[in-house]
């Protein structure tokens, strides 16, 4: 099975200027815990509800005047929507990530693959490694 066959699809990202409670907002409205960041037509980041919670509430900053800039993820790894399943999910195990943009032949995302489109789409022994991968505690 090929990446674009279990992916979501129509996923569109925000920009690095975009305040985090307008990103909040969309996290609840669309019941998602991960937004992609792009910014000049390139994928730049990804802010989840953790980078929220760790790097905006913890630190005890005024979230009101924080961005997406300010609490995500950069250099966040990828894969190709011609990618296998497998593939896909062997760099998910590597990095340890639960969310998986896609990319086109033209570089441009087109979904994101989770933890869960593999276990609706994938085998149930690669559904169990990578469960276990990504539940593992960081040293």
């Amino acid at each position: 099975m090929r990446v674009s066959e279990a992916m979501h699809k129509n996923v569109s990202w925000v920009p690095p200027t975009m305040p985090i409670p307008e990103i909040a907002k969309i996290m609840k409205e669309q019941d998602i815990g991960a937004v992609p960041v792009g910014d000049n037509d390139r994928l730049i980041g990804m802010v989840t509800d953790r980078d929220i919670a760790i790097r905006a509430l913890l630190d005890g900053r005024d979230v009101s005047s924080m961005s997406a800039r300010d609490v995500m993820t950069p250099d966040i790894s990828y894969c190709r929507s011609e990618d296998t399943l497998e593939e896909a999910v062997q760099l998910m195990e590597t990095k340890k990530i639960r969310r998986l943009p896609v990319i086109d032949s033209n570089k441009r995302m087109v979904g994101i693959l989770s933890v869960g489109d593999v276990s609706h789409f994938g085998r149930k022994r690669l559904t169990d490694e990578l469960m276990k991968a990504v539940s593992e505690h960081h040293p």
